[in-house]
């Protein structure tokens, strides 16, 4: 899979082989902006307007635009890890936090000199219809 970045948002490219046609949708907010194309200047294109209508309609309804990616975020683990990760932090010295950012950095290092996707891959997208609803606030 491969991504689009505009105006610190980034995008999902995906195929849809049915349909013969290349889709996506802006991650790491709760809205929804999705965009397509049939070549990929198309779905570039389309990705672009859609964040520009995004931030458009946000300003027009005096709303604040969602960033994407703050920096923090809730993992749900069983309590028996939590409790054993936050004994390796303390006896390393390190706050939970710290201890975490640097397992996903691992992980992270690896997952790029594997080139592997970190997970099985994105989840099967529904058909959508065009421009219905292109973007959610």
């Amino acid at each position: 899979m491969g991504f689009l970045k505009y105006k610190n948002y980034t995008g999902s490219v995906e195929f849809n082989d049915t349909d013969k046609i290349l889709f996506g949708k802006v991650l790491g907010i709760r809205g929804l902006i999705s965009y397509e194309g049939q070549t990929v200047d198309e779905l570039e294109q389309d990705f672009k307007s859609g964040i520009d209508e995004y931030l458009e309609a946000c300003k027009e309804k005096g709303i604040e635009p969602q960033k994407p990616y703050t920096g923090a975020f809730n993992v749900r683990i069983p309590s028996d890890m939590h409790g054993q990760a936050a004994m390796e932090a303390y006896e390393q010295g390190i706050t939970l936090n710290a201890f975490v950012k640097h397992a996903i950095e691992e992980r992270l290092k690896i997952a790029i000199i594997e080139r592997k996707p970190l997970a099985h891959g994105p989840a099967k997208k529904e058909n959508k219809e065009k421009k219905a609803g292109r973007y959610k606030i």
